[in-house]
């Protein structure tokens, strides 16, 4: 038996949030939701460990670049970061605060689900 997943998806927009969840269920990840990206790093400030994190860009309080620095920072070098985005410099953004991917939005499962079985091949070797 495999262990689920512990998903972080840090998106401003609820309509977002409910669309990647969905997602991430079909893989039976354990989900946890932030509003912003300080509640994300917040969350690593506490202690708690993610496998996989999508993170939005453009958010309130603080952007999904800013929070990948910091939690890059804080030693978090194991969890997949996977920035989103529809701004056509947001792939360039996140990889340059220490993203692991980028998908565009409109997100599709096609081009997360890889992603994610990704860290879970990763998880049960």
């Amino acid at each position: 038996m495999t262990s689920s997943l512990k998903a972080l998806l840090v998106d401003y927009m609820a309509v977002e949030r409910m669309v990647v969840s969905s997602m991430l269920r079909n893989f039976h990840c354990e989900i946890t939701l932030a509003k912003n990206g300080k509640e994300a790093v917040d969350m690593f400030l506490e202690g708690n460990e993610f496998d996989i994190v999508v993170c939005d860009k453009d958010m309130p309080i603080m952007t999904g670049p800013e929070a990948v620095i910091k939690i890059r920072a804080m030693g978090a070098t194991d969890v997949k970061i996977v920035g989103v985005s529809a701004d056509d410099n947001a792939m360039e953004a996140f990889m340059s605060a220490g993203a692991d991917d980028f998908v565009p939005k409109p997100m599709r499962l096609e081009v997360l689900g890889p992603m994610i079985e990704e860290v879970i091949n990763r998880k049960n070797n």
